[in-house]
């Protein structure tokens, strides 16, 4: 099973043909710019399409810390992405009171464990939002 940095590398040299169908769901890379360090950093994460948006979680499998790739897009939210073989840029937010449940519904589909890690945790998992500025 691909995980960590050998899904990234397996991704990236196949365009997503390996690595972006995993698990019965789909995966994307992200590369954040780290907060203190500056340097990328690429992480494999599982999403789905909404609308012309791309939808994560950042549920860490319920931590009660936040993941290093959320606390990186928080504090510079400009970001790359991968889908299979297209590459691009977006803008990095986290979804609204408002978009919550109706995200969270469409990510516990592709993921039923998220809504266990919610057990797990008392903090609020984000949901992040990626709209592709490129």
């Amino acid at each position: 099973m691909l995980y960590g940095k050998e899904h990234v590398r397996r991704y990236r040299e196949t365009d997503g043909a390996e690595g972006h169908d995993w698990n019965g769901t789909t995966v994307l890379l992200l590369t954040t710019k780290g907060r203190t360090s500056g340097d990328p950093y690429t992480t494999p994460l599982i999403y789905q399409r909404h609308g012309d948006d791309l939808v994560l979680v950042a549920s860490k499998g319920g931590d009660p810390d936040h993941p290093d790739w959320y606390k990186n897009l928080r504090a510079e939210p400009e970001v790359e992405a991968q889908v299979k073989g297209d590459r691009f840029k977006a803008r990095a937010r986290t979804a609204t009171p408002e978009e919550r449940p109706e995200l969270w519904r469409l990510m516990a589909a592709a993921w039923p464990d998220y809504d266990e890690y919610t057990k797990k945790t008392d903090r609020e998992i984000p949901i992040v939002v990626l709209e592709r500025t490129r």
